[in-house]
């Protein structure tokens, strides 16, 4: 049994608890920790991740294809847990940057792949890599990141040590295959039109594809620096499921009701492109056969036959079927339990700014608008 399969059995349990409450606080003195930490540490990962970046040729059709993604404006939420975590734990800034780095070169390269498989316009508010340079030229970019980001966790061997060098990669390889095999499923249910979904389907999903990279690799790495000990398989794991959910849950709700002037990616994009959300999931389950039968409709034609009209038609049906609603409430429920599992997994860790920012960041993935 994978400790994914062995966690996530009690997740649904962990989120209805009394003491997963349902967030409704917002975030007010918080909110300059949390900037404050997110430039700081996001600059230094950018520092070191320019350092894996090669100079050298081929420039036009790779190397600055490369670092297109990594040069955009970007939130930096993942290094920046994973640098935090270290930190709380007693770790130095230093000790956690070429993971930092990893993670972040590693990001990209699923970012390009995702583009090209979603067939996404926007990226970071510009022209997505394949829409720019075509799509050979972007998935092979992609395919360059990916092996980048091994690099930088290779380096850790001479300040770590070649013992939590090999710990760090494995946890690196197991998030790989995680986000990889999540985005097979969406892929899959897209491609079949699978429309017969449940909450269970889709946070099985989201597990992989967004929670493993996104919080769980980034607190167990971190800690592992910091400690220099085997971790527990469940260590993190939870919290990590919690964060990464409301993250991406908000994620697909700002796609359909976000600020499509600060919005910096194609806005509806999941309804053209048929992702299985949260709020789409919900809607099937929800509509009239009548709008069912459209919906399959819709979802079965060709990208390029997917009118517009059609989309605001989807996204006011989830307006009248309360299915963004739906989605608000079960992030803030989600938020609530990792909050829960926060005074959990980080009871051993100081009282640092580092630990507040973590714990903090719950509050900003529910509250963020881009």
């Amino acid at each position: 049994m994978s400790r994914f399969e062995h966690e996530s059995r009690s997740n649904e349990e962990t989120a209805a608890a009394p003491n997963a409450r349902v967030v409704t606080r917002t975030l007010g003195a918080e909110l300059h920790l949390i900037k404050s930490k997110l430039a700081e540490y996001g600059a230094r990962t950018r520092e070191r991740l320019y350092e894996y970046l090669p100079d050298q040729e081929p420039r036009e059709y790779l190397y600055d294809l490369v670092a297109a993604y990594p040069e955009r404006s970007s939130g930096m939420l993942r290094p920046s847990l994973l640098i935090a975590s270290a930190r709380a734990f007693g770790a130095t800034i230093e000790d956690a940057l070429n993971t930092a780095a990893a993670v972040e070169l590693m990001h990209n390269a699923m970012l390009v792949h995702d583009d090209i498989e979603d067939i996404s316009d926007l990226r970071r508010g510009a022209p997505s890599l394949h829409q720019q340079a075509g799509v050979p030229l972007a998935m092979n970019a992609g395919d360059a990141l990916g092996l980048l980001c091994l690099q930088p966790l290779l380096a850790n061997a001479s300040a770590l040590g070649p013992l939590l060098t090999l710990w760090i990669l494995e946890e690196a390889l197991e998030t790989m295959f995680q986000a990889v095999e999540g985005q097979a499923l969406e892929l899959g249910w897209r491609k079949d039109n699978v429309c017969d979904l449940d909450s269970s389907d889709y946070l099985r999903m989201v597990t992989k594809k967004t929670c493993w990279y996104t919080a769980i690799f980034p607190c167990r790495a971190g800690a592992l620096i910091a400690t220099g000990r085997a971790l527990r398989p469940e260590q993190f794991v939870q919290f990590g499921y919690f964060l990464g959910t409301t993250f991406q849950i908000q994620d697909d709700i700002l796609n359909v009701a976000g600020n499509r002037d600060i919005y910096g990616k194609d806005f509806a994009g999941d309804i053209v492109e048929g992702k299985r959300t949260l709020m789409l999931i919900h809607l099937f389950k929800h509509a009239t056969t009548v709008d069912q039968s459209r919906l399959r409709e819709y979802f079965a034609l060709p990208y390029s036959e997917r009118r517009n009209e059609d989309v605001q038609w989807i996204v006011t049906l989830m307006e009248d079927y309360g299915s963004i609603e739906f989605s608000r409430s079960f992030a803030r429920r989600y938020a609530g339990a990792a909050l829960f599992e926060f005074s959990k997994a980080f009871s051993g860790a100081d009282d640092s700014e580092d630990s507040r920012f973590i714990e903090s960041l719950v509050i900003h993935t529910l509250e963020r608008k881009v």
